[in-house]
């Protein structure tokens, strides 16, 4: 029996959710990646796998090995990589999970320049605004938004997170703009939602806070979606810099109430880089992360216009 290929087929097909789809993504019959787990499963003197005609699901004794047999992966690839790079410039496939339109606004366009510099890397692009398990999908790097949780990724910052409220020039002339944050209440407020939830932006200066229960006839959970609204004209939108910088800057939208600080609770707040520690000598990852660092800038040039 070959272990590995059978420890890499048993892998893949929990990964994948079926002997099927593990066997198109290995490019092998569905019959040989039977014949692998069995033989693991006979190797080792136990079930890993309860399989039926609709699924599969993993023993007690498969959970663990699962865990175990995944890492041992990640780690033999990071080292067959590592390898491949001594001496040489950054190569191979590099899987990136990103936020949906963070990527789309300031990863996308700048991937061709990034392939220009490193011919030898490949990129994977995973969007998503979901928290991907970097072990369980392979990901080698991933963009956070937001406050890190305390886990074992390292961190890279790139740039701080910035709140800004606007609207288009159009909407402030016909409704005025706010001059205090109670103010809002009168306004069209674009909000944006994960589900129901408490309707309030919250506001600081000089050390004191206010809350405002806003209201509008617009609510997204795709930021895009709000900033299209806004530019429209259709109310006030809550923001982070880095979607709505090159609006400000030709005109579109106009940011208000510039003296207050929006969603204080948020302040240290950033764009991070995380990875896995068994990544930190992969040439690509490092080469990924000083490329976007120097391509943001400090500050980064969503913040330039003042």
């Amino acid at each position: 029996m070959d272990l590995f290929a059978s420890v890499r087929a048993f892998v893949t097909v929990v990964d994948r959710g079926a002997f099927t789809r593990a066997a198109r993504e290995m490019g092998v019959s569905t019959s040989s990646l039977t014949r692998l787990v069995d033989s693991l499963e006979e190797h080792l003197g136990v079930l890993l796998l309860n399989r039926s005609t609709r699924r599969l699901t993993l023993t007690d004794a498969g959970e663990s090995y699962h865990e175990q047999a995944t890492r041992i992966l990640g780690e033999l690839d990071e080292a067959n990589r590592s390898v491949g790079e001594i001496g040489g410039p950054p190569r191979g496939l590099l899987r990136l999970s990103l936020p949906v339109a963070f990527a789309q606004l300031h990863i996308s366009p700048a991937i061709p320049d990034f392939l220009r510099a490193y011919p030898g890397i490949e990129l994977e692009l995973i969007l998503t605004d979901a928290m991907v398990n970097l072990v369980e999908e392979r990901v080698d790097l991933a963009i956070r938004i937001g406050s890190l949780d305390s886990s074992s990724l390292v961190a890279r910052k790139l740039a701080p997170q910035r709140r800004v409220l606007c609207a288009s020039p159009g909407y402030l002339a016909v409704r005025g703009e706010p001059q205090v944050p109670a103010d809002l209440a009168r306004h069209d407020c674009l909000t944006f939602f994960y589900g129901r939830g408490d309707r309030s932006w919250h506001f600081a200066k000089d050390g004191a806070e206010q809350v405002v229960r806003i209201a509008g006839a617009i609510r997204a959970n795709n930021s895009l979606v709000l900033r299209d609204a806004a530019i429209a004209g259709s109310g006030l939108v809550l923001v982070p810099s880095w979607l709505v910088g090159n609006d400000i800057e030709a005109g579109r939208l106009r940011p208000v109430l510039t003296d207050w600080q929006a969603n204080p609770s948020a302040a240290a707040a950033a764009i991070h880089a995380v990875y896995l520690p068994n990544r930190r000598s992969s040439k690509a990852v490092r080469a990924f992360i000083d490329f976007l660092s120097a391509r943001f800038g400090s500050p980064p040039y969503w913040d330039r216009n003042p």
